[in-house]
């Protein structure tokens, strides 16, 4: 909401993209909509066309579309005209482009399924797009519609996800059958649309890889590897699994996470990270057989920052460390998390439990090897009351690092 205000009357089509069922509809057509009433804009200046309702199946046709918004717009007070689903319009790149030009007409669109990914934004809308991303429910905003104390919602949480329809559903079996048909009658069937996949269970099999490896490196060439000696398929390439994660990324369903060296200051193009953008479907793509809570919240954490509007990466940490032998050999150690807003940065651990010092130790120790002052904090899987250690870093408890953004500055 905030993004659409601070965006509004800024002369450029606002792009809501988002997964499937994350209520970017709602957004628009419900919360903008009592927004611009709320600020005094006259309702026959707020034009809703929803190309999921069948009755207003005339508006594909473009010519048709911009007639009925020239009849609508009878003097020169800005209007506002949101349309939902606008991939069903027909040539609809030509139709926003001529929507655009109106001197009063300031224009939101919604899209999503094979027509309307990622990659045709940055494609079709380039310099005239304002793309604002919808994410599904941070663990805070979840709360504030679970009927429950915060541990059960954390379970309930990093179980079924964030997406809005998982809280009006009750009992798991439910949670989990809904999760699963969404998984294979939506996302799915827009990429197989879309790609025209023809080795559909070989990229079903690298979902459930990538699912299984939440917050572990990401190498094709072994992937393809995988598939050749296990599964006997020579033609699964690196290239292949490339290809594949692409369309994953295209759909919204993950993002990967770059590897940074901190201290040479330049990205590393080797093993990168990938995160679900929601829990609930990554649960769902696995069975819910997979979920060890470590994994689960080092995901929440990344979507979290991203959720916060910063850009998120994997860091490294080179140092020369004696092994064993005495003999000086070179380390790369590893910060989950680089993340970068403006001039803001902040390292982020995630760490599930502290059971000893040597696990404390752990955490620290990358940490402990970076020499700038941004600020440097470790995320505890428990209930804990902030802390600062004695050099500088930073503990706290994931419900506390949740509930709280300015907690990072405290």
């Amino acid at each position: 909401m905030q993004q659409l205000i601070e965006s509004k009357d800024n002369g450029l089509i606002k792009i809501v993209t988002g997964l499937r069922r994350v209520g970017k509809s709602y957004l628009l057509k419900t919360l903008f909509k009592e927004y611009l009433l709320n600020e005094g804009v006259r309702k026959d200046h707020v034009l809703i066309i929803d190309l999921e309702d069948r009755k207003q199946n005339a508006f594909r046709d473009p010519d048709y579309l911009l007639d009925w918004v020239d009849r609508q717009m009878q003097n020169e007070e800005q209007y506002y005209i949101i349309i939902d689903e606008v991939q069903k319009v027909d040539e609809f790149v030509d139709m926003l482009g001529s929507l655009a030009i109106k001197e009063n007409a300031d224009v939101y669109v919604t899209g999503s399924n094979s027509h309307f990914l990622s990659s045709d934004i940055a494609t079709e809308f380039r310099g005239r797009g304002d793309e604002i991303h919808v994410w599904p429910l941070s663990f805070k905003e979840y709360m504030t519609a679970y009927d429950g104390d915060v541990y059960d919602g954390w379970q309930e949480y990093y179980t079924y996800g964030g997406l809005p329809k998982i809280l009006s559903i009750k009992g798991d079996d439910k949670k989990a059958t809904y999760l699963r048909n969404l998984y294979r009658t939506v996302y799915l069937s827009d990429i197989y649309e879309r790609h025209e996949i023809e080795n559909k269970a070989e990229f079903e099999e690298l979902v459930r890889i990538l699912a299984s490896s939440v917050g572990s490196p990401v190498n094709p060439t072994n992937l393809a590897n995988t598939f050749k000696t296990v599964k006997r398929l020579n033609n699964i390439t690196d290239k292949t699994i490339e290809t594949y994660v692409g369309y994953l990324e295209d759909a919204f369903m993950i993002e990967k996470a770059e590897r940074y060296d901190v201290k040479g200051k330049k990205y590393v193009g080797t093993t990168p990270k990938y995160y679900f953008k929601d829990l609930g479907l990554r649960n769902a793509i696995l069975s819910f057989r997979q979920t060890e809570e470590n994994h689960l919240m080092e995901n929440i954490i990344y979507n979290e920052m991203r959720h916060r509007g910063f850009l998120v990466d994997v860091g490294n940490v080179y140092v020369r460390m004696k092994n064993e032998k005495g003999d000086w050999q070179r380390v790369t150690l590893e910060v989950d998390f680089v993340c970068n807003l403006g001039s803001r940065r902040y390292y982020l651990q995630s760490a599930y439990r502290l059971p000893d010092e040597e696990k404390i130790q752990q955490e620290r120790r990358s940490l402990t090897q970076i020499a700038d002052s941004f600020k440097k904090i470790v995320v505890v899987g428990e209930r804990m009351k902030l802390r600062r250690d004695d050099i500088g870093i930073v503990w706290m408890g994931i419900y506390e690092f949740l509930a709280d953004e300015k907690m990072m500055d405290v």
